[in-house]
């Protein structure tokens, strides 16, 4: 039986994927688990990591049941996984604690203060990438002083991918994006001393792994990694980047020619543009975003909602809420049904609303841990679905404050994410942009821009700009253009969304106050 087949893990925050692609691109098989995280006082989100391995595991094993002759047609695996957090492991490769998810907020002080020191302009010119609570520096610079016996008893600082790369191959290594982005210069791909002093890491600095890319290297499947996932000991194994970057390649955005932008409405927000080098790399003055190296000499950009689709949970969550006071039973999905229509029928502008759902605060375009959602010019004839409206209005108004601190609107959008399949976000998103949207008819883009990278290191394709040629080109959707009748009214609430975002700051601290003495 020939090697036909590429294996692609995703380990999302609450889901893992294990996903098959033929060598033509096209998904064969998925299978998929669910994953746990602990909820803690004080601001922390932790995962297990053994549980989340073993489900990794277990979901390796699954696919073989659903794709015939799995172990015999694998060509390569390739490891994606949630970016960000903190996973710490001893000398034996073991956990030394949970692993600290982007989720945990409990750093939210030294993120602000680190934020606002003179040291973080170094930083910010040599990474490209702000600071916020969520990334390993700051969980770091927390660590050093609240739970030193953690960083004492610690070998190595792996990100989530990393340690599930550690489990399959025995190796500890890192990616660029997660390495060099966060810790190093971005126009070398390599850890920079510089940075390190900047933010007083340099007794920890020899925690950080070994940076490897894996469109170049991969390592072989160990015999105990053989024997928990049912695949064959030696299969070359590549060590993906962070699973935002391996959704943009597989959502179409290494495209030297259209140069787009990429948007992903999962429970987080995404707002990518691509950059051929690095001397078009675009910093801002607020520091804010990611800049992030893909494979080869390009890069994405990137700002990044904290809740994204966690803000239309929230409002259909209080409409069930109420029906359930009234004896009423109706799922999410139930309400979801059918929204499109009434979203486009309700008035645009009726309320503003500022999608901070998220208890960490927000990190694009500007970082401030504080701040927290709200609804403004609401009157006695603003109704429910004006109000569903203002929450669809308020992710793209997010999406394009995000795309402004990156340069200009890339002249087209590819998006994808669970509320990609919403015509009317679509719709909305196209014309408050004011740039034709796309989707990709790639299902699980995140495992596909691994299998890519695999795909690269195994000789298929020269690069990732062959790769896409061949993967994902051919499933771009049709081209959505903006309204010509809803853009200006979108440029009009733009105006009125940053202006009152930008006067939210001092009663964001007000009510941090008050939920402190409550």
């Amino acid at each position: 039986m020939s090697r036909d087949l590429l294996i692609g893990i995703d380990a999302g925050t609450s889901v893992i994927k294990a996903v098959a692609f033929n060598l033509a691109g096209r998904q064969v098989g998925i299978a998929s688990t669910r994953n746990s995280y602990d909820t803690l006082p004080g601001g922390g989100v932790e995962q297990d990591m053994d549980a989340t391995w073993t489900r990794t595991a277990g979901v390796l094993r699954d696919l073989a049941a659903v794709v015939e002759g799995l172990a015999e047609r694998v060509l390569a695996l390739a490891v994606t996984a949630q970016g960000d957090g903190t996973w710490l492991v001893d000398a034996d490769g073991r956990p030394v604690h949970k692993g600290w998810l982007w989720l945990d907020a409990r750093t939210a002080a030294p993120a602000e203060s680190l934020a606002a020191s003179p040291a973080m302009a170094a930083v910010y010119n040599a990474t490209g990438t702000g600071l916020n609570a969520c990334q390993m520096r700051t969980h770091l610079v927390w660590m050093k002083t609240h739970a030193p016996a953690l960083l004492q008893t610690a070998a190595t600082a792996f990100h989530c991918k990393d340690w599930l790369y550690l489990q399959l191959t025995g190796v500890r290594a890192t990616d660029p994006t997660e390495g060099a982005g966060i810790f190093g210069d971005f126009r070398t791909r390599a850890y920079s001393d510089a940075v390190f002093a900047a933010l007083d890491l340099e007794d920890v600095q020899g925690l950080l792994p070994p940076i490897v890319d894996g469109a170049a290297e991969a390592h072989p499947l160990t015999a105990q990694a053989a024997a928990a996932t049912g695949l064959p000991a030696g299969l070359p194994v590549c060590l993906g980047q962070l699973d935002v970057m391996c959704t943009a390649m597989g959502a179409g955005m290494f495209d030297r020619k259209t140069a787009p932008g990429v948007t992903i409405l999962g429970s987080t927000g995404m707002h990518m543009r691509f950059v051929p080098d690095a001397g078009a790399v675009a910093l801002n003055a607020g520091q804010s975003g990611y800049t992030m190296p893909f494979p080869g000499t390009a890069f994405a950009q990137r700002q990044t909602n904290m809740a994204a689709t966690l803000n239309i949970d929230w409002v259909l969550g209080l409409a069930q809420e109420i029906l359930a006071a009234n004896g009423v039973a109706r799922s999410a999905g139930d309400l979801f049904d059918g929204l499109d229509a009434r979203v486009l029928a309700a008035r645009p502008g009726a309320a503003l609303y500022h999608p901070y759902i998220s208890v960490a605060g927000e990190r694009g375009p500007f970082v401030e841990p504080r701040a927290r959602a709200s609804l403004t010019g609401l009157d006695q004839t603003v109704g429910w679905f004006d109000i569903v409206r203002s929450v669809y209005d308020g992710l793209v108004l997010a999406a394009r404050d995000c795309y402004a601190a990156m340069g200009p609107v890339p002249s087209e959008i590819r998006i994808a994410g669970g509320a990609a399949q919403s015509g009317a976000l679509r719709k909305l998103l196209a014309a408050g942009l004011g740039s034709p949207v796309r989707t990709v008819t790639q299902g699980e883009a995140g495992a596909a821009g691994a299998c890519m990278m695999a795909a690269v290191q195994q000789g298929l394709f020269r690069d990732i700009d062959a790769a896409t040629e061949a993967w994902i080109l051919p499933l771009l959707g049709p081209v959505e253009a903006p309204d010509p009748a809803l853009a200006p009214l979108y440029d009009a609430l733009f105006d009125a969304y940053r202006a009152t975002r930008t006067a939210l700051p001092p009663i964001w601290q007000a009510q941090t106050a008050l939920r402190g003495t409550a």
